[in-house]
């Protein structure tokens, strides 16, 4: 089948640079969002937030939700979808309606890691399908968006399991994968140790992940709920951050502002 189909020069996930500083290891400081409300992802889009953690996973998120807080962003700053599961649909549903990238959660093999950069790119370097979706300028800007697609989406996946810890070495030299995240808590409750992040054997099973990812120049990300909690990965060389979620902002800081009245 031939697209003959207009350029346009204003295609969603065309506007920013987000997957060649993740590559460059520069800082990359996000929040999650976990609220599908379009006016929310637009404040903090505002903020100053180099990219937002666009929680399909674990929001209450419809693929309609998604599309509008991707267009109440509008480029303003980068989308990455943590998409429900590691498989081809929604991985496939999240790029077509415009993100910047996606983070595969229990992403616990290699045979996972290969599946999740298959579902992300574009042939030959992958078998995402091929639609016309708003990541496309609904079909006026096919061309352009198909042939920069590969070079623009971060293919992020998440070690948040005993056996991502053990698998981590091959998980790594997965072609395609552009950086590791780390999920402390659910890491820690795969240990039967949920919540117990100074333990010395979750300690330790982040060390582990720390030191394969940096010897193989892969980025590193972590989340945490407050900057405090984010900081001393930092220090470590971490570069994918996410600090915060939008419903703890919003209650800690109301509660701060009844406790002084």
């Amino acid at each position: 089948m031939t697209w003959n189909l207009a350029l346009r020069n204003d295609a969603p996930n065309m506007k920013n640079d987000f997957r060649k500083r993740l590559l460059a290891g520069e800082k990359l400081v996000g929040t999650m969002l976990t609220l599908p409300v379009p006016s929310v992802a637009e404040i903090l889009a505002q903020s100053g937030f180099d990219w937002l953690f666009v929680d399909w996973e674990h929001g209450p998120f419809e693929t309609g939700d998604i599309q509008a807080v991707l267009q109440a962003v509008n480029g303003v700053t980068a989308c990455i979808v943590r998409v429900p599961s590691a498989s081809e649909l929604p991985i496939k549903k999240a790029l077509d309606l415009g993100a910047d990238g996606i983070i595969a959660p229990q992403v616990n093999s290699v045979e996972q890691a290969r599946l999740v950069v298959d579902s992300s790119r574009y042939a030959p370097a992958g078998s995402r399908g091929v639609g016309l979706a708003r990541a496309h300028g609904y079909g006026m800007n096919f061309q352009e968006y198909v042939e920069q697609a590969n070079q623009r989406i971060s293919v992020v996946v998440q070690a948040e399991h005993i056996l991502a810890v053990e698998n981590i070495e091959s998980i790594v030299q997965v072609e395609g994968i552009d950086a590791v995240l780390i999920g402390p808590y659910d890491l820690s409750a795969s240990m039967g140790k949920m919540g117990q992040l100074d333990d010395p054997s979750v300690v330790e099973a982040i060390e582990r992940v720390t030191n394969v990812c940096q010897q193989a120049g892969k980025p590193l990300g972590i989340f945490g709920v407050s900057a405090n909690a984010v900081l001393p990965y930092i220090e470590r060389g971490y570069t994918l951050i996410v600090a915060g979620v939008d419903t703890l902002m919003l209650g800690n800081a109301a509660k701060k502002i009844r406790s002084l009245l």
